[in-house]
């Protein structure tokens, strides 16, 4: 069986507000990439087997130094699909991890999960362990930077 990584965090925004930019192209170009990355999303069809495909581009000059050192594109294409879809509150989706030098294209499994409550949002998320553990580490933190990109877009709404 397959390793799975586990991250929690409370939004505080509506339900809706945290569904929507997780599932628009708008939405997902508002957060998604760690830091010094930018996404843009080229197919995005929210159903079973609706297609996902975006571009992530390293902007900032850590980053570019980065992907260069490790000899990967400035930008990756990233192509999957959609599993399960029940608004506002369960999404799962699969990504092709084709990105990296020597290691042969897997899928990666993704769920998020809302919970709305007193306290806010809670979001779970559960994604599948990469191929080794520095991969693994490196998805983990770029989640969790991804998900403070996420609580900034979300706040910026309440402005």
């Amino acid at each position: 069986m397959k390793k799975r990584i586990t991250i929690e965090r409370t939004f505080q925004a509506p339900v809706e507000d945290v569904w929507e930019l997780w599932t628009t192209k708008e939405g997902i170009e508002s957060w998604w990439g760690p830091d010094g990355f930018t996404t843009k999303v080229f197919e995005l069809d929210l159903r079973p087997k609706g297609k996902l495909h975006y571009a992530m581009t390293a902007t900032g000059a850590e980053q570019i130094d980065f992907m260069k050192k490790s000899g990967m594109p400035l930008t990756n294409h990233t192509r999957g699909w959609y599993d399960q879809i029940v608004a506002p509150e369960r999404l799962l989706f699969w990504q092709t991890a084709d990105f990296i030098p020597g290691v042969a294209p897997y899928d990666v499994e993704t769920l998020v999960e809302l919970f709305p409550g007193p306290q806010g949002v809670r979001l779970v998320l559960t994604f599948d362990a990469m191929h080794d553990e520095r991969w693994t580490q490196m998805a983990k933190m770029g989640w969790e930077n991804e998900l403070g990109r996420l609580d900034t877009a979300l706040a910026k709404r309440r402005k």
